[in-house]
């Protein structure tokens, strides 16, 4: 799994012009899951997304997690994270999931991190998504095997 976490004030996602999914301060979340995903890269994820300490404390530190400060997460679906660009200049999708399991498979991130009790909003999977957001900091982090350090 891939993911590009940003820390905003707020964000939201329109699909065909109405609003499906709104949050405040938290986190961004564009994932995609990619071919050999399992249950291990999807526990990554999830742990890692609600545990990351990239919020302020009152020191102005990056020192608190999206549980300390009560964060909400918007997920996105984006395949286009899987993209291999390698070779030519058309990027290769051939590495993203097959589309049901990825569905599949961040519907159980949402529904993870909901149990841990973090409000999720969602776009909507294989949808044309307008996602506006203020990012805060600017904070982003990538997410993978590669950056997470596990393979």
């Amino acid at each position: 799994m891939r993911a590009v976490i940003q820390r905003v004030k707020r964000a939201e996602v329109k699909v065909e012009g109405k609003s499906v999914g709104k949050i405040g301060k938290g986190l961004l979340v564009l994932a995609s899951v990619e071919k050999g995903d399992g249950e291990k890269e999807l526990d990554f994820l999830v742990r890692k997304t609600a545990e990351l300490r990239i919020f302020e404390d009152e020191d102005g530190k990056m020192n608190l997690s999206l549980l300390d400060v009560g964060g909400e997460i918007l997920l996105i679906s984006q395949f286009t994270l899987a993209a291999r660009v390698k070779k030519g200049r058309r990027p290769c999708f051939d590495k993203a999931e097959d589309p049901q399991r990825a569905k599949m498979m961040l519907e159980e991130a949402a529904k993870r991190w909901k149990n841990m009790g973090i409000n999720v909003e969602q776009g909507i999977f294989g949808a044309r998504m307008e996602v506006s957001l203020i990012n805060y900091g600017p904070v982003t982090i990538i997410l993978d095997r590669q950056y997470g350090g596990e393979k």
